[in-house]
């Protein structure tokens, strides 16, 4: 389902670039708050060669199947340590901001799978993702809900949910054109 959202993308003209956070090493967070005095996260792993890929992105696609009603450990562990991206009021930790808002909004495309037939027991898988990029600053354009897959490459066996990524990645692929026309008039 990420496959068919990129390729649309790269259909349109997109430079893609796709990871799989299975070849990184990524530490869970610590807590430690190194990173509120607006410096990076002190954790030397895989998150290193990541955080840049995240800013010079226009727009991310984060996927994951459903473990137990959420997100897998690897998604968990790169969403809790892209905290380093926040910033905080250092007298008022309820006012915050991302550097992504800083900016300029950007925008992404979630994508979950759950093996059973109730979207309910795809629990908070699609839900954190989301919520995630939006406390970064991220408009988020499409959440993409696949059921009742369970092996990989089992996605191709549903013509319609291929239908509705490559629709998410079209709907993607206009919302950055649009960006990139507006910006070129504003510029130009």
């Amino acid at each position: 389902m990420v496959a068919e959202v990129t390729k649309t993308l790269e259909g349109e003209g997109f430079n893609v670039k796709t990871i799989n956070l299975d070849d990184y090493r990524i530490e869970g967070c610590r807590g430690c708050e190194a990173c509120s005095d607006g410096s990076s996260c002190i954790i030397d792993d895989g998150m290193t060669d990541i955080y840049p890929m995240i800013s010079e992105a226009d727009a991310l696609i984060l996927g994951s199947p459903t473990y137990f009603y959420n997100v897998t450990s690897d998604m968990k562990a790169f969403i809790d340590r892209t905290y380093c991206l926040m910033h905080f009021h250092p007298d008022d930790r309820s006012v915050w901001t991302s550097e992504t808002e800083v900016r300029g909004t950007k925008h992404a495309v979630t994508v979950a799978v759950c093996e059973q037939q109730d979207i309910a027991d795809m629990g908070f898988t699609s839900r954190t993702m989301e919520l995630t990029l939006q406390a970064l600053g991220y408009r988020v354009v499409e959440n993409v809900r696949g059921l009742h897959m369970f092996g990989p490459d089992e996605a191709s066996e549903y013509p319609e949910i291929l239908d509705t990524s490559r629709k998410a990645g079209i709907r993607l692929a206009r919302m950055l054109t649009t960006i990139r026309e507006l910006r070129s008039g504003i510029d130009g």
